[in-house]
Parts: C-alpha cells; sequence; structure tokens
C-alpha cells in the first residue's frame, strides 16, 4: 500500500502530514501515558501505577475494568492498545488541521502553542462532554490538574514540537539580515 504524495494548497504532502501525525501521535501518547502512570503512583501509591491503563480499557471493557480483581494483564493490553490508537488518531487530526491552516505554520511558536490548545481541548471534550454522555463517569473523578498538565503539555506540547522539527512550520532564518 503506497501512501499518496499530492501537495495541495497547503505545501504538506500528504503522506507526510499522515505519517507524522502518526509519528507524533505515538510519541504524545507514550509521553501522557508515563506522565499520567508516575503520577498516579506519585499521588496514590505504587499500587496506582496502572490505574489511568485500567481507566482507558474501560472505554473498551466497561466499567468492571477498573476494579483490582479484573485481570491486570486483559486491562493493561486493551488500555494500551486503546490510548495508543487514539493519541495516533489525534495525531493524524492535529496534522491534518496544520497541513490544512497555514496560519498554524507562521511559526514555531504558532505551532506549538496550538498543539498545545488541542490537547487541551481534547481533556476538556473527552473528559467533561463525550464520556458523561457514554457512561464512561471515571473520567470525570480523574485529577484536573494532573489532566490539564498531561493533555495539554505532555501530549500537546510534545505533538507540536514533534511537528516543528519536522518541518510543519515556517522555515527560521539562519543569519541575521545584513544591516
Amino acid at each position: 500500500m503506497t501512501m499518496r504524495t499530492d501537495v495541495g494548497t497547503s505545501g504538506v504532502a500528504t503522506n507526510q502530514w499522515i505519517k507524522h501525525g502518526i509519528i507524533g501521535g505515538i510519541i504524545g501518547g507514550l509521553a501522557i501515558a508515563v506522565f499520567d502512570m508516575v503520577s498516579a503512583a506519585v499521588l496514590k501509591g505504587p499500587q496506582a501505577f496502572f490505574g489511568p491503563l485500567r481507566e482507558i480499557s474501560g472505554i473498551v471493557l466497561g466499567q468492571q475494568a477498573l476494579e483490582p480483581t479484573y485481570p491486570l494483564l486483559t486491562a493493561g493490553l486493551v488500555g494500551v492498545v486503546t490510548h495508543m490508537t487514539l493519541s495516533i488518531i489525534y495525531g493524524i487530526a492535529f496534522a491534518g488541521v496544520v497541513a490544512a491552516v497555514p496560519q498554524l505554520r507562521a511559526s514555531s511558536m504558532t505551532l506549538i502553542i496550538a498543539a498545545s490548545l488541542f490537547g487541551l481541548a481534547l481533556w476538556l471534550i473527552n473528559f467533561y462532554v463525550i464520556a458523561p454522555v457514554v457512561g464512561w463517569t471515571w473520567f470525570a473523578m480523574a485529577n484536573p490538574v494532573v489532566q490539564f498538565i498531561a493533555h495539554t503539555f505532555f501530549f500537546g506540547t510534545v505533538l507540536g514540537i514533534y511537528l516543528d522539527r519536522m518541518g510543519f512550520a515556517a522555515p527560521r532564518p539562519t543569519a541575521l539580515p545584513a544591516i
């Protein structure tokens, strides 16, 4: 299977924003997962380290996956697959928006701030709009400070920095202009 390499009005080749959306989503997904799991262990004790994976697996397995009696291996594997799938989807979505909206690529700072705001929006929409509607009530009980930091900086900012380093933002001048 080959990806298209068309270059539209965005100036970003289709295969490039898809590829880098996938990679950026994976990197951001790993960063947020590590932060969430370490935060859970620090704030709630070492037994809570896998709690975030249980919570994410509950999206697929239901609330019983949060129970300590539910097999950790099953909840953990389903949690990892679900989390990384969503991270990839969100990475592709944001990279697609950046490819389509040239203003978001005006500078490195613009791109990174836009990605951080995207991460913030993901948290607010997923935890406080989607989760309550579909019955995932445990997401509303998550520590809001931890989730703000996790989604905004460990997913959004990391995704933005990755896309910037891959050349999505306007090139920076390499030398000072002559006077």
